[in-house]
């Protein structure tokens, strides 16, 4: 066989996944239809204004400094200041989140009396994996909280709506951290205790599509752009195996890695797993658009900030804002419409999606904002709905692997720690052979 591992995709959890492979001295070949690596990770320059077609930043976590240290990367690091607060915006303000014990004490976004029931939340009982998000956190943390803090917060990260996620699949995290420490207040006072800050926000000066950029340059030799992969088989004679046919041609693999979205993962393997295929299709993904405007937010009435989150009682179709601007020293933010509250907005022209954006945008901030791009995502974010208990009959050979947003957490650091465990599990499996 040419190589031990297959990986089909060069988003960042393949090309993270085949970074660390080398590190182990695990032979692979990654295969990326697209000509530029990177997925969603996408950066791209219109009228001058650098866009994030994807993420808007990501966390400098340890594996990501990691990264940046094997790659050279750290000249072109830009760091978005660490007191910048992520904020809501409820009841005609943009106000800071609580993230530690002095912030809730002095926070308005919330009323003596919705604190009091944060504090009396050990006395609540633990949370039901089948409840949703919304009667979870609700029942535990009180209306308010959840309709002015929490349920932004949490919902604006999918761009899902609480209320139709089950708390099993959407905060199986947080499950564990209750089971841990007796309580989630109890689980959050000990992280804000024990001194654990949280990474800051970091970008690069070209972009977020500079680390797949850079991943891909490293492992150039064993990375196959533009080759999309048309069907994954299994290999015939008695190694076992497969074979992984594109354009080019047919290659053999004693492991597969499949890191591609769930409809065209279902398709490769329809073949080899029918019914996992079946479930695959039946996961729900939010659709998103990203406006991107051009603003100067020193001329409105906010301070500067990560961005903020949209709480549930404002009349608004805006979900919420990125504020690359204070973040990066660039003059645009990104602001998201959609999501599973109100995917008809993209039914709407371009234009008038970005009109919405802009006007709520002044409307927030006071500050005048110009549309420069409107980006539409149709399967945008993932869900983590009740569709996601299709994930309970994906059942692959030996040897076939998922590494996805969909078999672990979205987000950059998430990706990549996933792309390290597996790499470590398929490390072994070589040295126990």
């Amino acid at each position: 066989m040419n190589s031990k591992v297959g990986i089909v995709g060069g988003g960042i959890t393949g090309l993270t996944l085949a970074h660390y492979l080398a590190d182990r001295g695990v032979a692979f070949t990654l295969f990326e239809a697209a000509p530029d690596p990177g997925g969603v990770v996408r950066s791209e320059r219109v009228d001058g204004h650098l866009l994030e077609w994807g993420p808007q930043r990501v966390r400098r976590t340890d594996r990501i400094d990691g990264l940046i240290r094997d790659l050279g990367l750290e000249s072109e690091v830009r760091t978005a200041d660490p007191d910048l607060p992520i904020c809501v915006y409820a009841d005609g303000e943009v106000r800071p989140a609580p993230f530690s014990v002095d912030e809730f004490g002095e926070t308005d976004l919330l009323s003596a009396e919705a604190k009091r029931t944060v504090l009396a939340e050990p006395s609540t009982d633990p949370a039901d994996p089948d409840e949703t998000a919304a009667e979870m956190f609700t029942r535990k943390f009180g209306e308010e909280t959840y309709r002015n803090l929490l349920g932004p917060l949490f919902g604006g990260i999918y761009g899902s709506d609480p209320a139709e996620m089950p708390v099993g699949h959407a905060l199986s995290g947080l499950l564990k951290l209750e089971q841990r420490d007796g309580s989630l207040l109890k689980a959050a006072i000990k992280r804000a205790e024990g001194g654990r800050d949280t990474p800051p926000a970091i970008s690069f000066d070209g972009g977020l599509q500079r680390l797949p950029e850079a991943l891909a340059e490293a492992h150039a030799d064993s990375i196959r752009l533009e080759t999309p992969v048309t069907r994954v088989s299994e290999a015939e004679g008695d190694d076992g195996g497969y074979e992984v046919e594109t354009p080019e041609g047919t290659a053999e693999f004693e492991q597969v890695v499949l890191t591609t979205p769930a409809d065209l993962t279902a398709d490769l393997v329809a073949g080899l797993a029918p019914d996992s295929a079946d479930a695959l299709r039946e996961l729900n993904y939010n659709p998103l658009a990203m406006v991107y405007l051009r603003t100067d937010l020193s001329a409105g009435d906010v301070d500067p900030a990560l961005g903020y989150q949209v709480g549930f009682d404002a009349d608004l179709r805006t979900l919420g804002v990125s504020w690359n601007a204070s973040m990066f020293d660039r003059d645009v933010v990104t602001a998201f419409l959609g999501g599973m509250h109100d995917p008809e907005v993209l039914d709407e022209s371009e234009d008038r999606m970005g009109e919405i954006a802009a006007t709520e945008f002044e409307q927030v901030t006071g500050a005048p904002a110009e549309v420069v791009a409107v980006n539409v995502l149709g399967r945008g974010f993932p869900a983590y709905d009740a569709s996601w208990e299709a994930l309970e009959r994906v059942d692959l050979p030996k040897g076939l692997r998922l590494a996805t947003n969909y078999t672990a957490r979205m987000g950059v650091p998430s990706r990549i720690r996933e792309a390290e465990a597996l790499a470590d599990e398929l490390a072994t499996s070589r040295d126990e052979e």
